[in-house]
């Protein structure tokens, strides 16, 4: 048997205290939280908007007949993969040609 008098109520000012804690402590994290993936979305969209730091030029002039089947740009110069097997070397004006490299099969 329990010899704790009926009569006597256990203290709840710890309880409430403890409770209103974390209360504030979920309210803060929640708004933390809702904060940060606004600042995130925010940076994501602004980097989205900005212009690449490696511009192609408008327009590039391919020999007759030929196709761009890829193309990357190094530093001051654009390598374009064609359908002909030809890798074509080219300025960043998109005009002139370099080199002309054609592709053979390996040994």
């Amino acid at each position: 048997m329990d010899n704790t008098p009926q009569d006597e109520t256990p203290d709840t000012g710890a309880i409430d205290g403890t409770v209103r804690f974390l209360k504030i402590l979920v309210t803060t994290l929640t708004a933390t939280t809702i904060i940060g993936l606004i600042v995130l979305i925010t940076v994501i969209v602004m980097r989205f908007q900005q212009e690449s730091a490696l511009p192609l030029p408008e327009n590039i002039t391919l020999p007759e007949g030929v196709t761009a089947t890829a193309v990357t740009r190094g530093a001051g110069w654009l390598a374009i993969v064609t359908n002909d097997d030809r890798i074509l070397i080219m300025g960043l004006d998109g005009e002139t040609v370099y080199q002309d490299i054609a592709i053979t099969p390996g040994r």
